[in-house]
């Protein structure tokens, strides 16, 4: 790992910040799907999914290194399964394959491109990643094809907004307050308006 690439105590904090954050509010969208879930079926899941994502976003968007996205992804499952998540240590499955398929997808740029295209198709890339982990874990190859395409471009869809484009607002937002002067967003930010 190159010097450049390694992670200050600033930026591990907070990682480790945003990974209890969302943790909790993981944990809080859950009560949110099944409530949905009783009104509008079985499909909600995948309309909702992109929220559980957005953690490896944001974290990706202001950190802005290799690592950075899977690592958000494994805190906030670990910090779900301290706060008792029923789900259990499976939630660390879960955190590595969506921190994977957004990290994929920051990999792709190496790590250089963090603009709201890139975010989309992160959340897209954790959308896809989950939803063939998702497929192994529940056997989705006995569901009817119609319903199979309806889930994926749902959860697609959702991981585009709910993890990409609200992890952008949410960063914004952070970036707006000045609590993230002197970290990789900050820097690139000044040096594009030069």
């Amino acid at each position: 790992m190159t010097r450049q690439n390694r992670w200050t105590l600033r930026e591990t904090m907070i990682v480790a910040v945003l990974g209890a954050v969302f943790g909790a509010l993981y944990l809080a969208w859950v009560q949110v799907w099944l409530l949905a879930q009783a009104v509008f079926g079985p499909v909600t899941m995948d309309v909702v999914m992109g929220f559980w994502f957005v953690a490896s976003i944001v974290a990706a968007a202001i950190i802005r290194k290799p690592g950075v996205a899977l690592a958000a992804e494994m805190l906030t499952a670990a910090v779900q399964i301290m706060l008792g998540s029923p789900a259990g240590l499976l939630l660390l499955v879960t955190g590595a394959v969506q921190g994977a398929g957004a990290e994929v997808v920051f990999a792709a740029t190496r790590w250089r491109n963090y603009r709201l295209p890139v975010l989309l198709a992160a959340g897209v890339g954790a959308a896809v990643f989950s939803f063939i982990y998702t497929w192994i874990r529940f056997d989705y190859g006995a569901l009817a094809p119609g319903l199979l395409v309806t889930m994926f471009v749902l959860r697609c869809l959702s991981g585009a907004l709910l993890g990409g484009w609200l992890g952008h607002v949410i960063v914004q937002g952070l970036y707006g307050t000045g609590v993230l002067s002197g970290l990789a967003i900050d820097h690139d930010r000044r040096t594009a308006r030069r």
